[in-house]
């Protein structure tokens, strides 16, 4: 449904919100996509909290907001689509042009924050998540407009945000409906995740070799993966299976003996670590990024200084209650949690803007 006029607040005095996900693909996505399952939850959420939220996106998208798409599918699958960019800041542009229907623009900054343009123009706050773990030179030229709030996503992206307006830090949340609890795991170590250098997949073989354990890699085929994991994978002990979609992705996951994390550069969050974690999975990882944030250490996984120390840790970490780490999990990462911080940061913003038009 396509966004209208300004519409009377819902029963209750809920916000107006205008929440601008990714084009890349639908949401949530039908693959890998942590922005769009993310963007997915806080939509439903929302609306279950009586909001008005009209979630912009693909029409391929399924969601209990209102949605308004410019375009039937995202550009990852019609390559029509293309410069990629102009289709992002098409779908941010339709919600600032209907600013007047809405009380607060919310962007889900899946690559950077374009959002940061609109700042002065738009009557309404804008506020943008971003999902990545920014160079120096890009926090510098974003803080042209060092008055935009940002909700950051963990204390470690906080601080690479130091120099801009960051209003609060709001850790992502993981359904434990979806990700269901699974108390006896199989023969297996799992590394869920990109094939590139940072994500340390060939630490993980590392891990696996030196264990003497059975390891799955689960990702998108990528030149990397042809050129330097491929020869690894031996498909008896190194087990590749392709890129796994949300139903594949939770069955390894309940699966698993225990998520290996050995990242190389620091990430902002690591949305597989608390699927893991829901699913009762315990999470071997070396701390980097947000990983001491999210990981209790000796509760729900390790975190370990180096590769050596993870390896001779590996036994600890196979030890954990499941039961525990996903009672642990429920606590920190569900979805109420996540809607009702996001719900006062609107508020408190909204009340804000409002306070200086009256005063202005």
């Amino acid at each position: 449904m396509t966004a209208g006029a300004r519409r009377a607040l819902p029963e209750g005095g809920g916000l107006r919100i205008a929440l601008v996900g990714p084009v890349a693909q639908s949401i949530p996505p039908e693959r890998s996509g942590s922005v769009e399952t993310v963007t997915a939850m806080l939509a439903d959420g929302l609306v279950a909290r009586g909001h008005d939220v009209t979630l912009f996106a693909t029409a391929s998208s399924v969601t209990d907001a209102r949605l308004h798409a410019l375009f039937p599918q995202g550009y990852h699958q019609d390559m029509s689509l293309w410069p990629w960019e102009l289709c992002e800041l098409f779908n941010l542009a339709a919600a600032v042009e209907r600013a007047a229907a809405f009380d607060l623009i919310h962007y889900q900054a899946e690559y950077y924050p374009m959002s940061l343009a609109y700042t002065r123009v738009s009557p309404i706050p804008v506020l943008q998540t971003l999902h990545h773990a920014p160079a120096a030179p890009e926090v510098a030229l974003w803080s042209h407009y060092g008055e935009a709030p940002f909700v950051a996503v963990s204390h470690a992206q906080a601080r690479l945000l130091s120099s801009l307006t960051v209003v609060a830090i709001i850790h992502h949340a993981v359904d434990p409906g979806i990700c269901s609890f699974g108390p006896t795991p199989d023969d297996y170590l799992l590394f869920l995740g990109r094939f590139t250098a940072g994500k340390g997949v060939l630490e993980a073989i590392e891990v696996a070799r030196r264990t003497h354990q059975r390891l799955i890699l689960a990702a998108a085929e990528s030149k990397y993966y042809r050129d330097v994991v491929a020869p690894l994978v031996d498909h008896r002990q190194i087990v590749y299976v392709g890129e796994a979609g949300p139903t594949e992705k939770v069955r390894l996951l309940r699966g698993a003996r225990a998520l290996l994390y050995p990242v190389q550069a620091g990430e902002s969050f690591g949305l597989v670590l608390a699927e893991a974690m829901m699913c009762g999975t315990p999470v071997a990882a070396l701390d980097q990024g947000a990983v001491s944030e999210l990981v209790d250490d000796g509760v729900t996984g390790g975190v370990f200084a180096s590769l050596e120390a993870l390896i001779d840790g590996m036994p600890e970490v196979l030890a954990l209650d499941r039961a525990q780490v996903r009672a642990r999990a429920v606590e920190r990462f569900g979805p109420d949690r996540m809607v009702d911080e996001h719900v006062e940061v609107y508020t408190r913003l909204v009340a804000a803007r409002r306070h200086a038009e009256r005063t202005a």
